[in-house]
């Protein structure tokens, strides 16, 4: 799926379940999701091991709720992510331009 039509899937299930959140709100649940997925990769390649009576969460359904948080962001921003992820990718194949011919 492209991010284009997450970013349509996103936002149609936002309006159909209340509207988004105003950003700060967002930035704090994606801090929390953040964590979440912090404390799930800690406890299977950390220090930290899970206790007893704690449920094992997937990392990549952590990783899916950080990734759908950014959407919503995203969307509520009018930020379109295929055109970010390009200029992304551009300014990092700039600036590590001469890493590259180093290999």
């Amino acid at each position: 799926m492209k991010i284009k039509n997450m970013q349509e899937d996103v936002h149609d299930w936002v309006l159909q379940n209340g509207g988004y959140w105003p950003p700060l709100s967002m930035m704090a649940r994606l801090t929390e999701e953040v964590g979440e997925l912090a404390r799930e990769i800690n406890h299977e390649y950390g220090m930290k091991k899970r206790k007893p009576e704690e449920k094992i969460k997937p990392i990549s359904g952590e990783i899916g709720d950080v990734l759908w948080t950014l959407i919503c962001i995203s969307n509520h921003l009018n930020i379109n992510l295929e055109d970010t992820h390009s200029q992304t990718m551009d300014k990092l194949n700039k600036r590590y331009k001469t890493n590259k011919k180093d290999k």
